[in-house]
């Protein structure tokens, strides 16, 4: 099959494509998105990740950075593609461009879907404690990540100490697995198991409120809020008010540390990692 891959980052990039080409698949053109929506500005700091993926570009395969759905549809159907492979693309596209490619197109989503749809389920599962997340291969379809089930599996451990980084390791693998799985289903138009109605949760961006500690939550909810932040990026955190100085906490533990005692509803965490906050 001749494949498009939609990413957001040079190895989730290179995973995709070398799983497809251990299929014995051609990817012939990559897309990046450029912004969290369509038609809106470019996101700070794209700039410098399409050098990236650029400079590790695979001879002979273009690279598409569209500004809108439209402009991505025009694009794809010069490909001549037989499906097209997401993961981490957060626009809802409509079925104008679904329909482009032969066998439709494939999404990538970090977790047991109907488990956390939206474009964070990471943030969510590190949010809400998970001790480990899922990887599903779906049928896109005009609703957020709601496409019948190729292929999923379950067990990706989340570290405390979790980071983009320390969690690609293990992620990748199954993530390979996932998608080597959903590849061999997609060509029959009938493959794919719908999602059941029951367990449905949605993983939206963090709303502002999150972005302050509360005190009148659990020690446990404090720390996994900044563990969150963690993964978001470095330098990240939320704010707090200790002993009359507003910081930024960059890093909590919910055994006796060094550092500012932080009492919360249940008991204490400690602030182990801290910086002034603006």
């Amino acid at each position: 099959m001749r494949i498009g891959l939609i990413s957001f980052g040079v190895r989730e990039f290179a995973a995709l494509r070398e799983t497809c080409v251990a299929a014995g698949h051609d990817p012939v053109v990559y897309a990046y998105s450029r912004s969290m929506r369509p038609r809106s500005a470019t996101d700070e700091g794209a700039g410098e990740v399409v050098g990236r993926i650029t400079a590790e570009l695979p001879a002979g395969v273009d690279l598409l950075v569209p500004g809108s759905s439209e402009g991505l549809g025009a694009a794809l159907r010069g490909y001549g593609l037989d499906l097209v492979v997401c993961y981490g693309f957060s626009w809802r596209l409509p079925r104008s461009v679904l329909r482009i490619p032969r066998h439709g197109m494939v999404n990538v989503h970090c977790s047991m879907l109907p488990k956390y749809r939206g474009p964070a389920p990471v943030l969510w599962a590190i949010r809400n404690g998970d001790p480990d997340l899922g990887v599903t291969a779906h049928r896109m379809n005009e609703e957020f990540d709601a496409g019948p089930v190729l292929a999923q599996e379950d067990g990706v451990p989340i570290p405390d100490d979790v980071t983009p980084e320390s969690l690609w390791d293990e992620l990748s693998v199954v993530l390979r697995r996932v998608v080597a799985a959903a590849l061999e289903r997609v060509t029959d138009p009938s493959a794919g198991e719908p999602q059941p109605k029951e367990g449905v949760s949605h993983a939206g961006l963090m709303e502002s409120a999150f972005f302050v500690v509360d005190t009148s939550k659990t020690a446990r909810e404090v720390h996994n809020q900044v563990r969150t932040f963690r993964y978001m990026g470095p330098g990240l955190g939320p704010a707090v008010t200790v002993a009359g100085r507003r910081l930024k906490v960059l890093g909590t533990s919910l055994a006796p540390a060094d550092g500012p005692r932080l009492d919360c509803a249940d008991g204490p965490v400690w602030i182990t990692a801290s910086e002034p906050a603006e």
